[in-house]
């Protein structure tokens, strides 16, 4: 099953953007072994911390990612590695 379909299901179809989100937050976790915090993927997207905080809730909403409240690097990616673009 791809990551659009996973999406789909969940609640509408998957951006570029979002799969681009879903892949750092794999690779990162390979990397540091632990989860981004929203600082990392301001750097890396060079993006405001706004934004980074509507796609986190965004990819949340469409059950694609998991959060524990009031713990810092705890969002858990919820689809097949398999499915994920590839980051660039």
């Amino acid at each position: 099953m791809s990551i659009r379909t996973v999406a789909a299901a969940a609640a509408g179809p998957l951006t570029d953007l979002q799969g681009q989100y879903l892949a750092f937050i794999y690779a990162y976790s390979k990397i540091h072994r632990t989860s981004p915090a929203e600082a990392d993927f301001q750097r890396f997207f060079e993006v405001s911390p706004p934004s980074v905080h509507r796609m986190v809730l965004e990819l949340e909403r469409k059950g694609l990612i998991r959060r524990e409240p009031r713990r810092a690097r705890s969002i858990e990616l919820l689809v097949p590695v398999e499915s994920l673009p590839v980051l660039r």
